[in-house]
């Protein structure tokens, strides 16, 4: 049937299989199959010549005839313009999900594909982050999307989930019997993002969708924390860490308290730091990878005498209770640790760093000093060759250290 302009009445008069024409839009129509839905349609030739059919959608609300041959009128529209509306449906259906573009992200991190700002892969304890953040966040929420779908609205209602603790909950690691506490927060939410981002830059760059829609997304504060113990608290430190050597806690972990809070290092740090990065003599420690690169540090000469009597000087300075590993559950015999002296629970290894870094303020050294203590980002070209701590340094090690032992023993 054809050369008829598509009203109502055309339209409930259709039978099995027939298909009617419209006579102002040249290719548009309506077709009825083998069952009651009506569908209107669209033929159309793209400027090279291809000939494409497309569904514009079935009879009833919102498609009625005028509706539909309006709808019809624009999509031509494109295809002048040089648009493909029926190819581009097709590549939206075969398009990747969040899901697997998230995975695939993540394989070609894990073989060194993806660099960092410094220029070199992700470490694996990052990757390791990342992809907790992926399984207990993105996947859930967005996973199921497809990449092209994916809006600015989406990414916003995605954090404020987050942040809402939509997520939160108890999920299986891949320890045995192992559990995570996956809390949310804004924290949580603006870091996740952060990650959605660079993921959703690596899919422009493999040409799976034209722009990033994470761009543009107003996040979170990030929440950075000013707290630092307390005089009183450095002394609750002390105790506890006199009462856990009583008990049979597990006494490298109980050094390595002592270490964080005499040095101000990053947990991760500490907890990987190897005898061969040692020399107790010069009083000195290099860390060849660190989060700022290469990282010489002065060792004060209290954290020396601690680690002097340590009986083993091959491997990890502060070993596992079993097996060649590092100390992968650090963070719950720390908590076991500042019970025991009634620590603050908001005290973690991290405010041992900063509490660190505002007593060397608090006697008077330069950010400079600071930084080269605890191993903030900066450094000149000649520092990659220098190999010990200079006497500046080392005096200042020894300082803060032995004011943060006067503290920690309650002396002043």
């Amino acid at each position: 049937m054809s050369g008829k302009r598509i009203g109502l009445r055309d339209i409930r008069g259709l039978g099995l299989g027939e298909t009617i024409w419209d006579a102002s839009v040249p290719g548009f129509g309506a077709r009825r199959q083998k069952s009651d839905a009506i569908a209107y349609i669209l033929k159309y030739r793209t400027n090279e010549g291809r000939q494409r059919w497309m569904t514009i959608g079935r009879h009833g609300a919102p498609w009625t005839p005028d509706e539909a041959r309006e709808e019809a009128r624009r999509v031509l529209g494109g295809v002048v313009a040089g648009e493909d509306p029926s190819a581009d449906k097709i590549a939206r259906r075969k398009a990747s999900t969040v899901s697997e573009l998230c995975d695939q992200y993540l394989a070609d991190a894990e073989a060194g594909h993806l660099l960092t700002r410094r220029k070199i892969a992700k470490k694996a304890s990052t990757l390791s982050t990342d992809k907790g953040r992926i399984e207990r966040h993105i996947k859930p929420l967005l996973g199921s999307m497809k990449v092209p779908s994916v809006q600015k609205a989406d990414i916003e209602r995605f954090m404020h989930d987050v942040a809402g603790g939509k997520t939160a909950g108890r999920t299986k690691t891949a320890k045995k019997r192992g559990l995570a506490h996956v809390r949310g927060g804004k924290g949580t939410a603006t870091r996740t993002v952060g990650l959605l981002g660079a993921i959703f830059e690596y899919a422009v760059k493999a040409n799976f969708r034209a722009d990033n829609p994470v761009h543009g997304v107003i996040r979170f504060a990030d929440g950075t924390r000013e707290r630092r113990l307390t005089n009183n608290e450095y002394g609750k430190l002390g105790m506890a860490i006199r009462e856990a050597e009583s008990s049979n806690l597990w006494p490298y972990a109980i050094n390595l308290v002592r270490f964080l809070a005499l040095t101000g290092w990053r947990s991760g740090e500490a907890v990987g730091l190897l005898w061969s990065e040692l020399d107790l003599t010069r009083r000195t420690a290099i860390l060849p990878d660190t989060k700022t690169g290469r990282s010489l540090r002065p060792l004060p000469n209290i954290a020396c005498e601690i680690l002097s009597q340590f009986p083993n000087r091959k491997g990890l300075v502060f070993p596992a209770t079993r097996g060649d590993g590092p100390m992968l559950g650090f963070r719950k015999i720390w908590d076991r640790i500042t019970r025991l002296g009634s620590v603050p629970d908001d005290i973690t290894p991290n405010v041992l760093r900063h509490s660190f870094a505002s007593l060397a303020s608090d006697l008077g050294y330069s950010e400079s000093t600071i930084a080269a203590l605890i191993g903030h980002r900066g450094r000149t070209i000649t520092s990659r060759y220098i190999h010990s701590a200079d006497t500046v340094l080392l005096a200042a090690a020894d300082c803060i250290a032995d004011r943060t032992w006067s503290l920690m023993e309650q002396k002043e």
